[in-house]
């Protein structure tokens, strides 16, 4: 009896990989006849798991089941569980802890010794930081906003902006995308025809959705792009652009998430997107980034800001006679 389930665990451990396998090459696999492998699916499929059959080419592969059986999980696999439950138990998405801690429990409960020491080893060695109380979704919302994404069906909902002030949108919602601890729907808006970004636990999906539409060409190559634009310059009252002249992939790791939107324009050069409460609060930003740039747009406040950045770090190294004959450049309130 032991041998023949590990036997079937090792069957099924083989379906659980994304192909097809010939009856032969899993007898092969296992050591048994084909006939041996024609009752380990039947005992696999009595257990639940849906083995389906291709005709023709006796081929067996694991489908979508009407409900879950158990998983085999590797070492990598389990471990990667572990934390993504844990990570969602104190998530942005509102109903998802208890079950979360439920399905932690069980896996814990199962996991060899050597698993769960490296399990605990990374969250005890843990702090999360950065991660500050954040408004909370609610799950049946998400699914509802997307799944009229998936369908491709109209959304009408009801929205309540920064200011408190309330309005029914109509729109086309084309996907979701999780920033920070908060969650964006990025949709056409039918009645302003333009696309706008949507904060989703300040909507209620109203039902039923809408007709069906035509997806339109993105305002975006990259959504997630896209979103980080518009958080970083919306919201504030001073906005630039500039030109660093590096490529995007250069200083990608210099620009964190929330502080910007970087733009590629070639192999040599692309542009920052960002925006603050302040014109220094700009220049600490875009100066930050430790590269060559230009000031493409933006107010007259931040091309004064910049000058007299630039002026007092010459001052710093040079002196006050060196610097320049703006030896006193105006001073503008701090961020």
């Amino acid at each position: 009896m032991s041998e023949t389930s590990a036997r079937l665990l090792k069957l099924l451990s083989l379906l659980q990989t994304p192909r097809e396998w010939t009856g032969t090459e899993l007898a092969e696999r296992l050591g048994v006849t084909t006939r041996t492998i024609r009752r380990d699916v039947e005992r696999l499929r009595e257990l639940g798991y849906p083995v389906h059959a291709t005709r023709g080419t006796a081929g067996y592969r694991l489908g979508a089941g009407a409900s879950l059986p158990p998983l085999l999980l590797d070492d990598e696999e389990a471990v990667a569980v572990v934390v993504g439950l844990r990570t969602a138990a104190g998530g942005s998405v509102a109903g998802l802890e208890e079950p979360s801690l439920r399905a932690l429990t069980k896996l814990e409960q199962v996991l060899p010794s050597r698993l769960r020491y490296r399990v605990t080893t990374l969250h005890t060695a843990t702090v999360r930081a950065g991660d500050e109380p954040g408004p909370r979704v609610a799950a049946e919302t998400l699914m509802a906003v997307a799944e009229a994404c998936r369908r491709r069906e109209r959304l009408r909902f009801d929205y309540t902006d920064a200011h408190g002030a309330e309005t029914v949108r109509t729109v086309e919602p084309q996907t979701l995308v999780s920033f920070g601890r908060r969650w964006y729907l990025v949709a056409f808006d039918l009645d302003r025809s333009e696309w706008r970004t949507f904060r989703v636990d300040r909507l209620r999906p109203r039902t039923p959705t809408g007709p069906r539409f035509e997806p339109r060409p993105l305002p975006y190559d990259d959504v997630a792009t896209y979103v980080a634009r518009q958080l970083s310059q919306a919201a504030w009252p001073y906005q630039a652009t500039v030109a660093l002249h590096e490529s995007a992939t250069a200083v990608a790791d210099r620009v964190w998430p929330g502080m910007g939107a970087v733009e590629a324009v070639d192999d040599r050069s692309c542009l920052l997107h960002v925006g603050a409460d302040s014109p220094w609060a700009l220049v600490w930003m875009i100066t930050s980034v430790d590269a060559d740039f230009t000031l493409i747009s933006g107010p007259p406040e931040v091309r004064v800001a910049l000058r007299a950045h630039g002026l007092r770090c010459l001052r710093a190294v040079d002196g006050p006679d060196d610097a320049s004959e703006e030896a006193d450049p105006p001073r503008l309130g701090r961020p």
